[in-house]
C-alpha cells in the first residue's frame, strides 16, 4: 500500500504527479457525499451500501484511523486538525481514499470489474477536488444533503452525548459549521455549474429523506443491485 506523502509544504517530499487518473470511470464509480456536520450522510449512505451496491469510504475515519495509528508519521498533526475544525493537508486524505480505494478493489477483483465508491465528507474543499479528480478518478457527481444549521447543531448535540467523537462538542460543532459553509460550499457551487451534483433536503426523517435519494439516483441511471 503506498505510503502517505507529507503535505506539499513538507520539505521531504511533494505528493508525484500524474498524468492521468489511477482508476477509470469507465469502470469505477465515485460519488462524493457532502453536507454539513450533522446533515445524516452516513445513515443514508449505509442506505446506498446495503441496497446499491457501493463500499462506503469515509474521509473523516480514515483520518481518525490514521491518527489512532501507533506508528503513523502524521498522527499527532491529524488530530490537531481535527480538534480545531481544520482541514487536514490535501494530500493525506487523497492518499488515504486511494489507498482504500486500491485495497478494495484488489479484494473484490475477481468478483466484479466494475465498483460503486461512496466518498462521505469529500472533498472538503476545491484543492481536494481538483486533486482527486484529476489524480485518482472523476466523480459521477455529487450528492448533497442540504439542512439548516439549527438542526445540524440539535443532531450533533444529541449523537456527542454517545458518540464519544472529540468534536461532537459545542465549541467543535461551531468551527466545523464555519468551514463547511467559508470551504466546503464553494466545492458544490463549482459542481453544480457542471450539472454534477444531486441536492436532497436533509431536513426530513430518515425515511423521507432516503426515498428522495432514491428517486434521484434512479434518474441518475443507478439501479438497486439488491
Amino acid at each position: 500500500m503506498p505510503a502517505l506523502p507529507p503535505p506539499a509544504d513538507n520539505p521531504k517530499l511533494s505528493a508525484p504527479g500524474k498524468n492521468t487518473p489511477t482508476f477509470s470511470p469507465d469502470h469505477i464509480s465515485v460519488i462524493f457525499v457532502l453536507g454539513g456536520p450533522g446533515a445524516g450522510k452516513g445513515t443514508q449512505c449505509a442506505n446506498l451500501v446495503r441496497d446499491y451496491g457501493f463500499k462506503h469510504l469515509s474521509a473523516g475515519d480514515l483520518l481518525r484511523a490514521e491518527q489512532d495509528r501507533p506508528d503513523s508519521q502524521f498522527g499527532n498533526m491529524i488530530k490537531e486538525y481535527i480538534a480545531d475544525g481544520k482541514i487536514v493537508p490535501m494530500e493525506v486524505t487523497v492518499q488515504l481514499l486511494e489507498n482504500a480505494m486500491t485495497e478494495e478493489i484488489n479484494y473484490q477483483k475477481e468478483k466484479s470489474t466494475d465498483r460503486r465508491f461512496l466518498i462521505d465528507g469529500f472533498p472538503r474543499q476545491m484543492d481536494q477536488a481538483l486533486k482527486f479528480e484529476e489524480s485518482v478518478c472523476p466523480s459521477k457527481f455529487t450528492l448533497f444533503f442540504d439542512c439548516p444549521e439549527d438542526l445540524m447543531q440539535e443532531r450533533l448535540i444529541n449523537r456527542g452525548k454517545t458518540s464519544g467523537r472529540a468534536d461532537d462538542n459545542a465549541e467543535s460543532i461551531k468551527k466545523r459549521f464555519r468551514t463547511f459553509v467559508e470551504t466546503s460550499m464553494p466545492v458544490v457551487d463549482y459542481f453544480e455549474k457542471g450539472g454534477k451534483v444531486v441536492k436532497v433536503s436533509a431536513a426530513k426523517g430518515p425515511e423521507e429523506i432516503y426515498a428522495e435519494v432514491k428517486k434521484k439516483m434512479g434518474e441518475k441511471g443507478f439501479e438497486m443491485t439488491r
